[in-house]
């Protein structure tokens, strides 16, 4: 209500504002903002102000979801009273807040207990039009009019709160193991990859190395068989075979923290060394 001032019977309306003005008792007129004689001689008075101005009222309404989950709902009401129903809104109504939060009350508790909690969040602007729709209808014959209803809160219990973000959590934490797990599941290809890439290559270097220790060899043989005579091929080998024998226990030897163990190490083993590897190399030249 604004504040009217009055004397000598002259009355001053503020801004935004309508006086509603009585002749002995009975309604007589709505004044609007300005300056107006009010002759009290005549039985006329002014029963109270009326504001035109948009009022806001918060509603927090506590109900219950089809899941059997309890929320408070918290609706904002934007009203204001008709300049041209003004009668009506001063008349009418004791008490035009109290009014509008009841059937507030009623329409959200007829509307939320059909959703489910999940679906109460995406269709809170599907509940805020109904609530309006309602005070509108309701509201107009009162001398009101309904600007915005507004659905700005929706509380679920903590106990639900907490359970809602643990289950978002898990969820978000099982897609975070899937992405990791798949992550390793890459690498782990691409190091198999890579092993068998590098396994292939040793083996072909091994082969060409081999390649290569036989062909010295076999150069070695026909060159010495040919600057000595009367050495066969036999004889070649068996002294190239004693010198590498020798010469790989002198590398085990000159070594102070070589394990090694070469058995057997007698002369005779090299002999039978000798004979098989001349055997495979027979064998590898009747193949070829």
């Amino acid at each position: 209500m604004e504040k009217m001032g009055q004397a000598l019977g002259c009355i001053q309306v503020e801004q935004s504002t309508v006086a509603i003005t009585e002749a002995f008792g009975k309604f007589d007129d709505v004044l609007q903002p300005g300056c107006h004689c009010l002759p009290w001689c005549f039985g006329k008075q002014a029963a109270g102000t009326l504001s035109l101005r948009v009022q806001q009222l918060d509603v927090r309404c506590e109900t219950k979801t089809k899941d059997n989950v309890f929320v408070n709902v918290v609706a904002s009401i934007q009203y204001r009273a008709l300049a041209e129903k003004a009668q009506d809104a001063f008349y009418k109504l004791s008490n035009t807040r109290a009014q509008i939060q009841s059937y507030v009350f009623d329409v959200i508790r007829a509307s939320v207990p059909k959703l489910e909690l999940d679906a109460v969040f995406e269709q809170k602007n599907d509940i805020a039009r109904a609530v309006e729709g309602e005070l509108e209808k309701a509201m107009s014959h009162y001398g009101y009019e309904i600007v915005q209803t507004l659905i700005v809160d929706i509380e679920p219990d903590e106990h639900v709160k907490r359970a809602m973000n643990e289950i978002n959590a898990a969820a978000r934490m099982r897609v975070a193991a899937n992405e990791k797990a798949e992550a390793e599941k890459i690498l782990q290809i691409k190091r198999a990859e890579g092993d068998a890439e590098s396994k292939y290559l040793a083996g072909l270097g091994v082969a060409r190395q081999r390649q290569a220790i036989v062909d010295g060899l076999r150069d070695s043989v026909l060159a010495f068989s040919e600057n000595v005579p009367g050495t066969s091929s036999k004889d070649v080998m068996d002294m190239v075979l004693v010198t590498q024998y020798f010469d790989t226990m002198k590398e085990i030897g000159a070594s102070s923290k070589s394990n090694s163990v070469f058995i057997p190490h007698g002369p005779g083993a090299v002999r039978d060394i000798a004979s098989q590897i001349r055997d495979g190399l027979l064998q590898a030249s009747q193949n070829n």
